[in-house]
């Protein structure tokens, strides 16, 4: 039974830079669109001349030879000038795709290989890195540029018709990114890019898949799917009562990697697009964090299950004055219900936590909550965004689940949804099926229930089915046990993975203990016991750890964990080492 939206809304057929700016040319607010939080007075970056220094890396790039349809990789954190030069590839025609700046040489030597990219942009940090994988993947050293150095203050750069080519920093034949710019600000100004001709079909991004379930797969999102994914977002935003007045005081910050989906959509585009101010963090710090709401008088935060964690765990949140918080939203990974709800004791100003859902593969957000819904603390993740639906099917794919609060595999459609994965038409064939009448539907993976077969019907997400433990036949998410073992003020964080032993899979734990507990491992699963039935309980042991290995959107690398735990305790591991 396919559950559509409540909401049907027009989708513009322009570039995403079309629909954040409304125009090439006319005259833009000069209010500030991203801010350096370690020196707000001096380096931000208005509305204003973010569509300026776009224009200018687009014109750079096509001076350089740049061709339609090219793509251009970013291997950098997060900066003030990244949305610029992300938008600057879009502008010239290019395909953007972003690589995480922890990549070593060959991961990232694979991605430029496989996108095939033509230049890449690199933090200067991570140069070393950035030119061995160039070397490896053929791409010659002048068609890249480096982020970072001596770049000036953003007004005085976007005032500046010639930063001055070979003085800002360029590495044995790559040269620094402000040379893109060299003399051609008066040209910017006048200049506007050429408008895609059939947006449904023209690709802005690659936004790589996370590659927990395999080797990374580029994700094929199109100019309309980008825009459709954020005009849900900004109607949804829109349906709150009070959301003129709030957007008055509204700011956010950012400190979620611009190079993935979740952070990229909302900060490179909604955001500017509401007019909302951004302080971006070069780098995550909770302290950090915690300082700039308090100083800044942060309204409205985009979190991962991790950064709620922190709120709720870290002694340092409670120091600060978090007053002017008034919506947390959170995604990309499960989240606890208790935990949510310890946090929000901590906002005396805020609404309920929400948890939204979606994917790379349908652009970012596919479900989010009304603002105006009366339902108090849930661990649902809301109801279809506008133009979207979704059905639940058996995991064999060959029948639709029609009865309320039954599990099945999560399929979504509508127009945010990728064209496919890049030179993977396989894989895209596994992800994707088509209906009779056409429509196509996206196999998440992720198994979830709905409250009601109905537009309208708030969805939960259990866990994702390649992730269930097998006890005896009983499904184990292992996302209800982290949720649960986030209750006991002994643990800071959890991770739960299936461990085959003597034949029969059984859940184990890995933990990051409370600093302040001496509760044993053994203390912890005991107390496990109390809390879930039989088949459910950490017979597979339970381990204290440093920390939980995670990828930077928040979602636990069960990959890892699963092969440590083969290793200490499974059917291939050293006798001695095996549970008794």
């Amino acid at each position: 039974m396919v559950i559509n939206s409540r909401w049907t809304v027009p989708i513009p057929r322009c570039s995403l830079q079309q629909w954040i700016f409304g125009s090439a040319t006319e005259p833009l607010a000069d209010t500030k669109s991203f801010i350096d939080p370690e020196n707000p007075d001096n380096n931000y970056i208005t509305l204003s001349d973010y569509r300026l220094l776009s224009k200018r890396v687009a014109l750079g790039l096509q001076k350089a030879g740049l061709k339609n349809g090219e793509r251009v990789l970013i291997f950098s954190g997060n900066n003030i000038f990244f949305p610029s030069i992300f938008l600057g590839v879009l502008m010239a025609g290019g395909i953007f795709t972003g690589a995480n700046p922890t990549m070593v040489t060959r991961e990232l030597a694979y991605q430029l290989r496989d996108s095939g990219a033509s230049y890449m942009f690199v933090a200067e940090a991570a140069l070393n890195t950035g030119l061995e994988a160039a070397k490896e993947a053929g791409l010659p050293r002048d068609r890249v540029f480096i982020i970072g150095g001596s770049t000036p203050l953003a007004p005085e750069l976007a005032a500046s018709s010639n930063p001055g080519p070979g003085s800002q920093g360029g590495v044995e034949g790559a040269r620094h990114w402000t040379e893109l710019l060299a003399g051609n600000r008066s040209q910017a100004e006048k200049w506007s890019w050429q408008e895609p001709a059939d947006p449904e079909n023209t690709l802005c991004c690659l936004n790589y898949s996370s590659g927990t379930t395999g080797v990374p797969k580029g994700v094929m999102i199109t100019h309309y799917s980008y825009v459709a994914n954020s005009v849900g977002v900004v109607y949804i935003n829109q349906l709150d009562p009070d959301f003129e007045e709030k957007q008055k005081r509204a700011r956010m910050v950012c400190f979620l990697p611009l190079y993935h989906a979740y952070g990229q959509t909302y900060f490179v585009a909604t955001m500017p697009y509401l007019r909302t101010p951004v302080y971006i963090m070069a780098g995550f710090d909770f302290v950090k964090l915690l300082t700039y709401i308090q100083k800044f008088r942060i309204t409205t935060l985009a979190c991962v299950p991790p950064i709620v964690i922190a709120f709720a765990k870290h002694p340092a949140a409670k120091k600060f004055d978090l007053s002017s918080v008034e919506s947390i939203g959170s995604g990309a990974a499960p989240l606890g219900l208790e935990v949510a709800r310890e946090v929000e004791k901590m906002l005396p100003n805020a609404d309920y936590i929400r948890q939204g859902w979606g994917m790379t593969e349908v652009t970012c957000t596919a479900m989010a909550w009304d603002p105006n819904s009366t339902e108090g603390s849930s661990a649902g993740v809301g109801e279809m965004n506008p133009n979207c639906k979704a059905k639940l099917m058996s995991l064999d794919g060959k029948t639709e689940i029609t009865k309320a609060d039954e599990r099945g595999e999560l399929w979504v459609s509508g127009p945010t949804l990728m064209r496919g994965y890049w030179n993977k038409p396989d894989q895209t064939a596994d992800t994707i099926v088509v209906d009779g009448d056409g429509t196509r539907w996206l196999k998440t993976g992720d198994i979830s229930y709905v409250e009601k077969h109905e537009p309208g019907g708030i969805f939960h997400i259990v866990d994702r089915s390649k992730e269930l433990i097998k006890v005896k036949g009983n499904q184990v998410a292992p996302a209800e046990l982290e949720a649960l073992l986030l209750e006991n003020p002994d643990v800071n964080d959890a991770a739960v993975v299936g461990v085959t032993i003597n034949g029969e899979e059984l859940p184990r734990a890995y933990i990051v203990r409370n600093p302040t507990s001496k509760a044993s491992e053994q203390d912890v699963a005991k107390w496990m016991e109390g809390k879930v039935t039989h088949y459910k309980r950490l017979k597979g042991g339970v381990v204290f750890v440093a920390e939980i290995p995670k990828n930077p959107s928040g979602k636990i690398l069960r990959k890892i964990l699963r092969e440590r735990a083969a290793k200490e305790v499974g059917d291939s591991a050293p006798k001695a080492s095996k549970l008794s």
